[in-house]
């Protein structure tokens, strides 16, 4: 079966969610005269990260609100349970103006979404939000390129489990053997997607994650997915190269 379409994760992905949340906690924490409380940048945004994930998962799988959870992350880490709704979005909508600030593509994105533009469609698979995803891809310029997003908290269920990926599929009209999923993470991308029965690739950009799922392709910059699409002899499609 042919490989007709790419679908792509985001986060970490295509967008340095990690540079840009690094770079906009630290300015915020100086902003607010926090500098020093949570030492070095990185352990600072290693508590954010995890605050953040909890609060997600349980948001994700239908525990409270988009905007409860903001708060809760912010009440958390600040450590100031008694916080009212409008100070804790007060002090997230600051965040958010440095986070934002910081935004930026990788430099290999819109390079390999050219060379592939003509061979393959496009789609996005997020375990975020649409309302958070669709305002991102458009102020970095790349909402055009994809024909569909779809994102777990609408779908009401995540990657890595197969009916997240086999939606996306479906909303293109596409068999999952006809798709290939890239993203950043070994378990929720790669083993997520080949298990539901899709082509996985693995970006793996630091390569400091150890063998990975098998069964899986795994390259360190997008510059090399084409070579990849162009040497398995599963993918029917051209690969772009010139």
């Amino acid at each position: 079966m042919a490989i007709r379409a790419v679908l792509w994760d985001i986060d970490d992905t295509l967008f340095d969610y990690t540079g840009a949340d690094r770079a906009g906690l630290a300015a915020h924490l100086v902003a607010e005269g926090l500098a020093e409380r949570y030492g070095a940048p990185a352990e600072a945004l290693a508590l954010w990260r995890r605050i953040t994930d909890r609060h997600w998962e349980r948001f994700a799988a239908g525990g409270g609100t988009f905007q409860g959870q903001r708060r809760d992350r912010v009440r958390e880490f600040l450590g100031r349970p008694a916080m009212t709704d409008a100070q804790a979005d007060d002090w997230f909508e600051r965040y958010v103006e440095h986070y934002r600030a910081a935004w930026e593509l990788f430099p290999d994105v819109v390079p390999v979404l050219d060379v592939l533009a003509g061979d393959y469609r496009h789609g996005v698979l997020s375990n975020s939000s649409v309302a958070n995803q669709d305002p991102k891809l458009r102020h970095l310029g790349l909402r055009d390129r994809f024909e569909v997003l779809v994102c777990a908290v609408e779908l009401g269920v995540s990657k890595p489990e197969a009916g997240a990926f086999l939606a996306a599929c479906a909303e293109m009209g596409l068999e999952p053997g006809e798709v290939v999923y890239v993203g950043d993470q070994p378990e929720i991308d790669a083993r997520g997607a080949r298990d539901a029965g899709l082509t996985a690739v693995w970006l793996d950009r630091d390569g400091s994650r150890g063998p990975g799922p098998e069964g899986v392709h795994r390259i360190a910059g997008l510059d090399r997915l084409p070579q990849v699409l162009a040497g398995d002899t599963r993918f029917g499609a051209r690969s772009g190269i010139r």
